[in-house]
């Protein structure tokens, strides 16, 4: 069962609270343009996966065919028990090297990079995670921990998760000595010297306090969100490659071959000597600290959020559809989706190309719609076409009504 695709209409019902309780408390939590970032990353991790999560299931399957010590029983309650704590435990372990190391850092980086803290920040997920993560839970493997079990407890660790992003509720007493809370995680996604690298566990606080990552929230040391080299960008597929460029400049500038080849393996904000020396990268003080932001007219805004609509649709039902999809199928839709989250962020950052973006994004959903029939994805119907036609029809005259604000990020 994909517990994933079962839980987006919560996702999104509960967000519809939190913007509620924000105005119900007078709080500012939440910005346009960030949301629909964080929610434009989560929607293209969730199609990458189509097409990226057999590189884990496929690696876990074999070492657990045949590298398995005990043969455990999925119809056994303690055998699950045991799974749930022992991903949280492989879990620690991955997040904390995933802040710890730079190619790591370079993947997990996506889910930080929102300078706001809410619920629409939880699903700001990675895309190239599955390079390396997959390593982490193979003692899972080796211990007999049933492919069934262990894909059942990872999306359950994973929706715990949700919860905890937000700003709305306060220290929990006793709770906080056992499991991840909201004002624990807010200390994990803080930018603050006090709180950077802690509290790494996805629904127990327990292994940072065994291996000493803990830090509590303090009330005199308020959270700054973020990154220390920030994004400044709307753009989802920047987020995911932001990091991996900035490691791939360094190791191009730097003159010893050994430290070309190090600089992805070393603590994360390594840098060669020589590189530090000729390119000095300068962090901000937060004292001074400004969230980047493009302001939009009301207009643009709405015009965003009908097309980031679609998204979310079509991201739903390739989701729902699964494992049912050949690689062509899922391969037009991954390319579906990353044009279409590309140009969105462009628009956001209401670049002078996000028009003519626009336009030809919107032209090319008839021949996208072509190849999909072709390919089995859509079914060919004259609804279909009428729809389509009417919706790039009625989006072109929007576009062309949406006047383009003054204060624009250059080309």
């Amino acid at each position: 069962m994909n517990y994933i695709l079962y839980a987006v209409p919560f996702f999104f019902g509960l967000i519809a609270l939190e913007l509620l309780l924000d105005r119900w408390r007078g709080l500012s939590t939440y910005r346009f343009s960030d949301a629909i970032n964080s929610l434009s990353a989560g929607v293209l991790s969730t199609t990458v996966g189509l097409l990226t999560k057999v590189v884990g299931v496929f690696a876990y399957t074999v070492a657990w065919q045949h590298v398995a010590l005990f043969e455990l029983s999925a119809s056994s309650l303690w055998v699950w028990l045991f799974a749930f704590v022992f991903y949280d435990f492989c879990y620690y372990w991955n997040h904390r090297l995933g802040h710890e190391r730079n190619v790591l850092w370079a993947a997990h980086s996506v889910h930080h990079q929102s300078e706001e803290y809410n619920l629409s920040t939880a699903l700001r997920q990675t895309s190239s995670g599955f390079l390396f993560g997959w390593i982490f839970y193979l003692p899972m493997a080796v211990a007999g921990v049933p492919p069934l079990v262990f894909l059942t407890v990872a999306a359950l660790n994973l929706l715990y998760q949700f919860w905890v992003h937000t700003r709305h509720i306060p220290k929990l007493g006793w709770y906080e000595w056992l499991f991840i809370t909201p004002s624990n995680h807010r200390v994990h996604h803080a930018q603050n010297a006090v709180y950077m690298d802690r509290n790494y566990g996805g629904v127990f606080i327990v292994w940072d306090r065994l291996f000493g990552t803990f830090q509590e929230e303090l009330d005199d040391q308020p959270v700054v969100f973020g990154v220390t080299t920030p994004l400044a960008s709307w753009n989802p597929l920047w987020a995911n490659v932001q990091f991996y460029v900035a490691l791939w400049r360094d190791a191009v500038r730097a003159e010893s071959w050994w430290d070309r080849l190090r600089i992805w393996f070393m603590r994360t904000g390594w840098r060669p000597a020589d590189v530090a020396a000729k390119y000095p990268q300068h962090k901000a003080d937060l004292s001074q600290f400004v969230k980047f932001d493009v302001p939009l007219s009301l207009a643009q805004k709405c015009y965003a959020g009908v097309q980031f609509s679609l998204y979310v649709l079509g991201g739903t039902l390739l989701l729902g559809l699964g494992n049912d999809l050949s690689l062509a199928q899922v391969l037009l839709g991954v390319a579906w989706m990353a044009v279409g989250l590309y140009v969105l962020g462009v628009w956001l950052e209401n670049r002078p190309s996000a028009k003519r973006l626009e336009v030809l994004r919107l032209l090319l959903n008839l021949p996208a719609a072509w190849l999909a029939v072709q390919l089995g994805l859509l079914a060919s119907q004259p609804l279909l076409w009428t729809l389509l036609l009417g919706y790039s029809l009625l989006s072109l005259g929007a576009l062309f009504w949406t006047p383009r604000g003054e204060n624009a990020v250059p080309a």
